[in-house]
């Protein structure tokens, strides 16, 4: 069982003890603190418990196995939360299996719970400080503020039988106090552990000083300065998790974050100094500003030795430490501030005069469609455009004609076909140009094109229409690339194709995606929207970045011939209708009509087709372009007689 195997841990989580002459290992009692000072041995292994190993301790008569001493040593009563905590410590899950459940702890005498357990304590203490001079040289005035006293003969109070001794009690909260030996400086916490003096970091109008010891806290605060004391290196966590909260209570309350510094000045040794990086890296999480007291100490090991070594110097140190770190905090916030005005948009007008200087002698880049162009105020400019349409209506086709009138002007085009092949969309430009390059009777279809065994069937007419076509794409596919797949090519190959085009043939494409909804999702586990989502927003950055038109094609999964087209239609494929800088949408002429007869419409040869603009972030939208569509060969005409008519509406 998981209990069994981790009672034979050794108890890890507590600090070692010197060790014995017999060479017995002991660690400081979590109860009294026994084998902290010069005398007490520790608490021990029971050589009694072989087969349930149990702990002792012959000063406070502890006695328990290593789960009570985790309990203990952590300040914990609730015993499902106690043996979560003990067995994530030791990197062993609690499963609901483990009879650890059932077995509740063998109860060790309970630590005080109200709040004001030691308030009358404290307060006869504090009245008799006066019958001691160990004062480690700090003043009454700051003795008597933090309530500190005095006890000639203390006992812990969960050690009744164990002998008294002097001590001088530092309350760190209500119920808990640290007491220390005014014979030999031992230190025995009672209660559960604290932040000394936490509270100041809502208050302090000056950096605070992180210490270890509470008396250390109290040797910087007598000489003008603000601390808290965490106790121990292991009380970082603790330390830091008061912090998170003091944060939180800050943004509840509509104060923002405040402006605490901190100075690390933990004791000057391998322990304190390693602890000081740790503490370091979470307070850069938590953006608290902090500085290293390198040289507050010197030789010392900590604030107490200083302050009663060096006396009034030691209060110049503490002062000069403290303007270093408001300097340090300025400076900071100064360079924080200046980096940060870089994003102001003073910082960026010399860039955009030399832009558009640069871009004085550049023209944009023409669909070859006259009456697009217009409305797209002279065509394609850097930016994310939009196709979109139901199936079978021609909006690949139709971009794919866009594709080659741009690649005849010898501008690059690259195409990222996630549908056909390379060969099909090539079949359907020859197919274009069968029909405009000769007599309509000897234009071919796609399939016509592909099937190599027809042509022993063509008259000789057809085969040179054919073969004009072919040497008339020649002369500008040299210009236009296309990648092929099938569900593998995302966002992160696109980019990177694009790089290397640009990079190699030192001149930028236009890119055209077939289409949108099929590239390969960046998260395999999230939605098909969430997906096409970050798709969009990939392709927008991708335009911004390359500074390039990106042609993008998306299909409709809801909506019919019927149906004229309006921006809702993008709404079920993500978030086209937002990303996108032009968003343009393809219908059947009159749809949307009430005597509007789709059977017709599709049936008709030329299919009349209207191209609606339904989003132009630089130009004027809901115009609507009227164009034949000759199906069979791939062909969108302009209808140039009706040119006139989006011109009045």
């Amino acid at each position: 069982m998981i209990l069994d195997k981790l009672k034979r841990q050794e108890p890890s989580f507590l600090e070692a003890a010197r060790k014995k002459s017999n060479g017995k290992r002991t660690w400081i009692c979590p109860q009294c603190g026994n084998g902290k000072g010069k005398d007490g041995d520790g608490i021990a292994l029971d050589p009694n418990s072989r087969n349930s190993p149990h702990y002792k301790c012959f000063k406070c008569g502890f006695y328990g196995d290593i789960v009570d001493l985790f309990r203990c040593h952590r300040g914990l009563s609730d015993n499902k939360e106690a043996f979560k905590e003990f067995c994530n410590y030791f990197g062993e899950p609690l499963l609901p299996t483990d009879r650890m459940f059932k077995q509740p702890f063998k109860k060790v005498q309970s630590k005080p719970d109200q709040e004001t357990s030691f308030s009358e304590f404290f307060k006869r203490a504090s009245e008799n400080l006066s019958e001691t001079t160990y004062h480690r040289g700090i003043s009454l005035d700051t003795l008597q503020k933090f309530r500190v006293g005095f006890v000639s003969n203390w006992k812990h109070p969960k050690a009744p039988n164990s002998l008294p001794s002097p001590r001088l009690i530092i309350p760190t909260s209500v119920s808990s106090y640290l007491a220390r030996s005014t014979v030999d400086d031992s230190k025995i916490k009672v209660g559960k552990v604290q932040i000394f003096n936490i509270d100041v970091v809502r208050t302090a109008q000056q950096p605070i000083f992180v210490v270890e010891g509470e008396i250390d806290a109290l040797s910087i605060i007598d000489v003008g300065g603000e601390a808290i004391a965490i106790g121990s290196v292991s009380n970082i966590g603790l330390l830091i998790s008061r912090l998170e909260e003091e944060i939180s209570d800050s943004l509840k309350n509509g104060k923002g974050q405040s402006d605490l510094t901190l100075i690390l000045a933990l004791d000057n040794d391998k322990a304190g100094n390693e602890a000081t990086e740790k503490l370091a890296d979470e307070l850069q999480r938590l953006n608290i500003f902090f500085y290293r007291a390198n040289s507050l100490y010197g030789d010392f090991k900590d604030a107490s030795e200083a302050f009663m070594c060096l006396g009034y110097d030691f209060k110049g140190r503490v002062e000069k430490t403290l303007q270093e770190a408001l300097f340090r905090r300025e400076e900071a916030y100064s360079s924080e501030q200046d980096l940060y005005m870089k994003n102001s948009a003073a910082n960026y007008v010399d860039d955009f005069i030399d832009g558009v200087r640069n871009r004085a002698n550049t023209e944009c880049i023409s669909t070859g469609f006259g009456n697009l162009d217009e409305i797209l105020d002279g065509g394609l400019f850097e930016g994310l455009y939009i196709f979109g349409a139901i199936s079978s209506l021609g909006k690949t086709t139709f971009v794919m004609q866009i594709a080659d009138q741009i690649a005849q002007r010898k501008q690059d085009v690259l195409i990222f076909s996630l549908e056909m092949a390379r060969s099909e969309l090539m079949a359907k430009s020859i197919s274009r140009l069968t029909l405009l390059g000769g007599n309509h009777y000897n234009a071919k279809t796609t399939r016509g094109i592909t099937m190599g065994s027809r042509y022993a069937n063509y008259s000789f007419q057809e085969l040179e229409t054919i073969n004009r076509a072919v040497e008339q794409y020649r002369t500008y596919a040299e210009n236009i690339f296309i990648h092929e797949g099938v569900g593998d090519i995302g966002t992160e190959q696109i980019r990177a194709a694009i790089s290397k085009h640009i990079c190699t043939m030192k001149r930028k494409p236009v890119v055209v995606i077939d289409y949108v909804q099929i590239i390969a999702p960046s998260d395999i586990r999230a939605t098909d929207k969430q997906n096409t989502d970050k798709a969009v927003l990939e392709l927008k950055r991708m335009s911004r970045d390359f500074k390039i038109p990106v042609l993008g094609i998306s299909s409709f999964n809801r909506m019919s011939y019927k149906e004229s087209v309006t921006m809702s239609a993008f709404k079920e494929s993500g978030s086209l209708e937002y990303g996108s800088d032009v968003l343009i949408g393809m219908q059947l002429k009159g749809a949307g009509e009430d005597n509007f007869n789709v059977d017709a419409a599709k049936q008709a040869d030329p299919r009349k087709v209207e191209v609606v603009i339904l989003k132009n972030r630089n130009g004027v939208t809901g115009k609507h372009l009227n164009f034949s569509f000759y199906a069979k060969f791939n062909y969108f005409e302009e209808d140039r007689k009706e040119e006139n008519d989006w011109r009045k509406n």
